[in-house]
């Protein structure tokens, strides 16, 4: 499986005698280098920020191949297991390499579209895959269990000709199983770190986010209920994308609520999470809410909208209520002043009605609404799996509360599980909530983006991830700066339902302006020569 390391002569001076420490040290870093380097005698690859674009240059010029690539990740893996971003590799990773590597040597090979064949990508451990991988949402409750189908953004990524790398950790249930279990954490793989400060990691989509970040994978796939692709990202100095509610397919997903569930990427820049948005979207018939959002999807794609002077003439609203306490107020002032440098209208001091409520989960509606979606969602998503230790959310509770040790129920609660087991799952009981929902959506957001003709909003970090969620509409985040203490904060740029294109045009301008986006210190080489 390891790329062979190169071999050594033994050392024959009798007067100077090379210390063993040294060398041990020596080779730790030979070891080092050859998990991030292949050298050939034309070129060197590193693995380290490797785009799609500069892999897929790599194959063609045949100096990498995708089990080599495969083999730096597993290595990478490895090394950085005490981050605990990767639940399982899939057994049969190196199979799918070959297979890739295979096809690239037929003479009658053409590549399909998208730009995923060979690439490998991690999905977090609430998307079914119908293999040897297990599909759990870190839970030991679903250990075992077997899915009837590969999802439908997992079916759309073997098309592509992704390798399906293994599972992300993520927080436990995509947190809601309780409310005093930190993020990053679910019982399967442990406390989640965020590489850039070993502290916390956002979730739930935290594995997806720390494993591209360390480039442990090319790309990962996370899930956005409310804030769990773009606040992961944001934390961990990545884009993250999170689509328009229907655009991805949920369909075997883990579910807690189909108003607002969506799959995205992750990924170093925004151009590989395009990539992969591109391959993931479009039509299944299992999941009914694709067919309202297919008029979405532009007839050639999104990777048309990497564009350099995509911020010309855009129009972004500042809703300063997001500025309050932004931990780096200087910063994000010369951003604004960047997008309006870049051709961007800016249109200042904006204000969402009913924002305070908005954010009031309880006034809101918003946590009435999820409780009794996830227990409605989630019943129907257990009886379909093939065969699974539970069958219902009474099955999990009774299970985490009967495996106290493996589920840790005496630190860590599970009384959102709980509160949501005692809803009917009605669409009846939830009504007043979701109308409430729906007329904040349309007073508050919306009738501010159409008031003032704006084609995106901007804010710092994550806290717009609410706003976005219950209209189900897109967002963006890219990497916008890095706090005293090393924690990475990202830029969101939020739109109306269907406004890919334009938020694709923005981050992608952003982005390409300031390149701030730097990898994470945690481990350098330094460190573990230290470490030795």
């Amino acid at each position: 499986m390891a790329i062979p390391f190169p071999q050594f002569r033994p050392i024959t001076s009798t007067t100077a005698p090379f210390p063993l420490f040294l060398l041990t040290k020596l080779l730790l870093l030979i070891n080092i280098c050859a998990s991030i380097f292949i050298v050939n005698c034309h070129s060197t690859f590193t693995i380290k920020e490797a785009s799609i674009e500069g892999i897929q240059l790599a194959f063609r010029s045949k100096t990498l191949t995708s089990r080599q690539l495969v083999e730096l990740y597993i290595k990478e893996i490895q090394t950085l297991k005490h981050l605990r971003a990767v639940i399982e590799v899939n057994p049969d990773v190196l199979d799918q390499a070959d297979k890739a590597d295979s096809e690239r040597k037929m003479p009658s090979f053409v590549e399909p579209l998208g730009g995923l064949h060979g690439i490998p990508i991690l999905l977090k451990d609430n998307i079914a895959t119908k293999d040897k991988l297990n599909t759990t949402a870190g839970s030991f409750a679903l250990l075992h269990s077997v899915v009837p189908r590969d999802a439908g953004v997992v079916a759309k990524l073997r098309q592509s000709g992704a390798i399906i790398m293994g599972k992300a950790s993520l927080s436990e249930w995509a947190n809601f199983r309780g409310t005093n279990i930190p993020p990053g954490w679910c019982a399967r793989s442990g406390q989640g770190l965020n590489p850039y400060t070993l502290g916390d990691p956002c979730g739930s989509s935290s594995g997806s986010a720390i494993s591209v970040a360390t480039n442990m994978v090319t790309v990962s796939l996370g899930t956005e209920t409310t804030g769990s692709i773009i606040c992961p990202a944001s934390f961990n100095a990545i884009v993250g994308i999170k689509p328009t509610v229907g655009l991805t397919s949920r369909a075997g997903v883990i579910p807690i609520s189909p108003r607002q569930d969506s799959v995205g990427p992750m990924g170093r820049t925004v151009s590989d999470a395009v990539y992969v948005l591109n391959s993931i979207v479009g039509i299944d018939t299992n999941d009914a809410a694709i067919s309202s959002a297919a008029n979405f999807i532009p007839k050639d794609g999104y990777i048309q909208f990497l564009k350099k002077d995509g911020l010309q003439g855009k129009r972004l609203g500042i809703v300063r209520y997001f500025f309050i306490n932004v931990t780096l107020p200087q910063v994000f002032e010369g951003h604004i002043e960047t997008l309006r440098h870049a051709g961007a209208v800016i249109v200042d001091n904006l204000e969402i009605r009913n924002i305070e409520i908005i954010y009031d989960p309880y006034q809101s509606g918003r946590e009435p609404a999820l409780r009794s979606e996830f227990k409605q969602s989630l019943n129907v998503y257990l009886k379909e799996l093939i065969t699974s230790p539970v069958r219902s959310l009474a099955d999990v509770i009774a299970f985490n509360k009967n495996n106290p040790c493996l589920e840790k129920t005496c630190v860590y609660n599970q009384d959102r599980m709980i509160e949501s087991e005692k809803t009917s799952g009605s669409e009846a009981e939830r009504q007043g909530a979701l109308l409430n929902l729906a007329k904040l959506d349309n007073e508050g957001f919306k009738s501010l983006m159409i008031t003032n003709n704006l084609d995106a909003v901007v804010t710092p970090g994550y806290l717009f991830a609410t706003v976005l969620a219950i209209g189900g509409h897109p967002g963006i985040t890219v990497p916008a700066g890095y706090e005293k203490d090393g924690t990475p904060i990202g830029i969101c740029f939020g739109g109306l339902r269907g406004s890919e294109p334009k938020l694709i045009e923005i981050a992608y301008a952003f982005e390409q302006i300031t390149l701030i986006r730097k990898p994470p210190p945690f481990p350098t080489a330094s460190v573990l020569y230290n470490m030795v």
